[in-house]
C-alpha cells in the first residue's frame, strides 16, 4: 500500500513538471505529422476537409472536457481565433504555393513566439533556444532541399503569416497556464468548422467515399483531437518558445510517414536535416527542463 502511495505522488509530480510538458509536445507533433499521408487520401477541397477535420475533433476536445468553462477573456478568444486563422492560412498556403515553402515558412514561428512571448508573457528565449533556432533553420534547409522554391508569393506571405497566428495561439495559450487553455482550442475547431462549412457551400459537393471518412476520421479523432488535450498540456507545462521549438520536429516525421506507406526512402539531406533538427530540439529542451528543476 506505502508503495502504491509513493508510485502515485511520484506520478503527479512527473504530470506536473516540464519533463511531462516536453513529452506532450513531442507527441503532439508526432500527431500533427500524420496530416500529410491521410489528406492524400481524401479527395475534397482543402476547406470540406479543414471544416469535417474540425467537427470530429472539437466532438474529441468536448467529450475530454465534459463541462467547458467558457469565459471569453481575451486571452481564451485570441488563442482561439488565432488557431482559426492558422488553421485557414495553412490550408490557403498549401494551395497557393509549395507545400515545402507552406510549411518551413510557418515553422518560422519560434522566432515570432520568442518575441511575442517576451512581451506579452515575459518569458525570454535562453541562449540554447536562439541557439537551436539556427540549427532547426539549417536543418530545415536541408530537409527540404530538393522541395523549395518555386510558388508564388501570395502562397509564401500566406506561409509566413500562418507563423505568425501560430506564434500568437501558442503565447495566448500559455496566458492560460493557470486556468485551461483546452477550451480555447474547442473554440477554434468550432469556428474552422463554421467557415469551412459556409465556404463548402460556394464549392462543388465533395464525393462521399468510406476511404475519405475513414481518414476524415483518423485525422478529426488523433490527428486534431487528441494532439488538441496534449498541446493543452504541454502548454501548461513548458514555455511558449519551448513549446514551438519542439513542434518543428513534426515535418521530421513526415519522410517516415512517407517511407512505412509507400516505400519512399528519404534522401541524404532530408537524413541529415533531421537529424540536426531533433539534435537541436533535444539538446534545447534538455538545457532548459534542467534550469526549472
Amino acid at each position: 500500500m506505502l508503495n502504491w502511495i509513493q508510485n502515485k505522488m511520484a506520478f503527479n509530480r512527473f504530470r506536473s513538471s516540464t519533463h511531462y510538458g516536453i513529452w506532450a509536445m513531442v507527441a503532439t507533433a508526432f500527431l500533427w505529422s500524420i496530416a500529410g499521408l491521410f489528406i492524400k487520401v481524401i479527395d475534397w477541397h482543402p476547406f470540406a476537409i479543414a471544416a469535417a477535420r474540425s467537427l470530429v475533433s472539437s466532438l474529441v476536445v468536448l467529450a475530454w472536457l465534459r463541462r467547458p468553462r467558457f469565459h471569453w477573456s481575451a486571452a481564451q478568444l485570441g488563442a482561439a481565433l488565432a488557431q482559426t486563422a492558422t488553421m485557414l492560412l495553412f490550408v490557403a498556403a498549401n494551395k497557393t504555393t509549395t507545400a515545402a515553402n507552406a510549411i518551413l515558412l510557418q515553422y518560422v514561428g519560434p522566432v515570432f513566439t520568442a518575441v511575442i512571448g517576451a512581451w506579452l508573457l515575459k518569458e525570454r528565449a535562453r541562449w540554447e533556444h536562439w541557439a537551436a533556432f539556427a540549427f532547426v533553420a539549417a536543418g530545415m534547409a536541408l530537409l527540404f532541399m530538393d522541395k523549395l522554391g518555386g510558388g508564388r508569393l501570395l502562397g509564401n506571405v500566406l506561409g509566413l503569416m500562418s507563423g505568425l497566428t501560430f506564434s500568437f495561439c501558442y503565447v495566448l495559450l500559455r496566458k492560460q497556464k493557470q486556468g485551461s487553455p483546452l477550451e480555447s482550442m474547442l473554440l477554434a475547431h468550432w469556428f474552422t468548422a463554421a467557415i469551412g462549412l459556409a465556404v463548402s457551400l460556394f464549392l462543388p459537393a465533395p464525393a462521399f467515399t468510406w476511404k475519405a471518412a475513414g481518414a476524415i476520421a483518423m485525422l478529426g479523432v488523433f490527428q486534431v483531437g487528441v494532439a488538441a488535450i496534449l498541446f493543452a498540456a504541454a502548454i501548461k507545462r513548458i514555455t511558449a518558445v519551448s513549446a514551438n521549438l519542439i513542434a518543428v520536429i513534426e515535418p521530421v516525421f513526415n519522410p517516415v510517414w512517407v517511407f512505412l506507406a509507400l516505400g519512399e526512402a528519404p534522401g541524404p539531406a532530408a537524413i541529415a536535416g533531421g537529424a540536426i533538427i531533433i539534435a537541436a530540439v533535444t539538446g534545447a529542451s534538455i538545457i532548459s527542463a534542467r534550469r526549472a528543476q
